[in-house]
């Protein structure tokens, strides 16, 4: 847990209790000046009826709080109907980006009553003398990671559930690893550790501890953050349907996950574009789709083409964007 005494820098997985008990994670490196990017994860049960959305039937506690969890938080659908909710009853919650012209979640500062973030989670579960199982699994299975990978313990980092300490016997075991290279550093080590029978690797960035799931993704270094909010201008295009190769995936574990692309081809008509159109990049909002292609892989990709200006320079390129809230169904695929 971070205290209030120190200024917070929001970075992407960090997570945040506002005064009114809604869990949010940060989304992103990029925020506007007082405001965080983020997405809902948990709110107070009592506002269930505010959102007209499908809840998983169990509940979470935090403190003496009783919190409710949405079953989807990517769809355009369901974006539409939290913005909908806040723009009604919680009006601090939404902002209108004029880089983006378009309405975001993306709660003001002052409203935040406790920022979580992965490293001083860790850290504070390393100093706590009362753990129960899963936490001192949880500790077990990241000082395992760190030993065999020689990625230092102060790059890894604990989020979810219990890095909110309202996790269950149930709950996984969520790890961060911060910067790019420690993240494939890891990806060889879980390779390793699968051989040697000391853990089961799963797939997606997921594995099996002593029984127990856990996931590991990929947080930027301070020295990785190369774009700040206002550098560029986002113009929505319209829908693309299309096949490619993967050129370069070294961004490809991070949220945004960045694809640097080439050798477009369409599927369909809509998606036949002039070649000074022809995206450079595929950008996906959506977690579920990082790290999901390597170099030289082909990928199928269905999203919002975008036109980016540097608003210094004047350059100008085109990305797709996954997970644009615009549309449902879109997606990244490995061939």
């Amino acid at each position: 847990m971070v205290s209030s005494m120190k200024p917070w820098v929001p970075v992407d997985g960090d997570a945040f209790i506002t005064f009114d008990n809604m869990v949010f994670y940060t989304f992103g490196y990029e925020h506007p000046p007082n405001r965080v990017f983020a997405f809902l994860k948990y709110i107070p049960s009592i506002y269930k009826s505010r959102f007209p959305l499908r809840f998983f039937k169990r509940h979470w506690k935090l403190g003496a709080v009783k919190l409710s969890r949405p079953e989807e938080l990517y769809t355009a659908k369901d974006f539409q109907t939290i913005a909908k909710a806040f723009r009604r009853d919680f009006p601090n919650y939404l902002y209108f980006c004029p880089f983006r012209q378009k309405e975001v979640i993306s709660p003001s500062i002052s409203l935040v009553k406790k920022v979580y973030t992965p490293n001083q989670s860790l850290q504070a579960l390393l100093r706590e003398k009362r753990r129960d199982r899963l936490q001192e699994k949880a500790l077990r299975l990241i000082t395992l990671l760190s030993t065999e990978s020689d990625i230092p313990l102060d790059d890894f980092g604990l989020h979810g559930s219990i890095a909110l300490n309202m996790h269950t016997s149930q709950s996984d075991i969520d790890v961060v690893v911060y910067g790019s290279q420690n993240f494939r550093k890891l990806e060889t080590t879980v390779l390793k550790l699968t051989d040697e029978g000391r853990i089961v690797d799963v797939g997606k960035n997921r594995g099996l501890y002593m029984n127990k799931v856990f996931v590991y993704n990929a947080v930027r270094k301070q020295g990785e953050v190369k774009i700040h909010y206002g550098d560029y201008w986002y113009t929505p295009i319209k829908p693309q349907s299309f096949r490619c190769m993967v050129e370069d995936d070294s961004q490809a574990m991070f949220r945004p996950a960045i694809y640097t692309i080439s050798n477009y081809q369409p599927l369909n008509k809509v998606s036949q574009l002039e070649s000074k159109h022809t995206p450079k990049l595929v950008a996906s909002m959506i977690g579920y789709y990082r790290n999901v292609a390597r170099k030289d892989q082909n990928i199928e990709v269905a999203g919002m083409l975008e036109r980016v200006e540097h608003l210094k320079t004047g350059k100008t390129h085109y990305q797709v964007v996954v997970g644009s809230a615009t549309q449902e169904d879109e997606y990244i695929r490995p061939i």
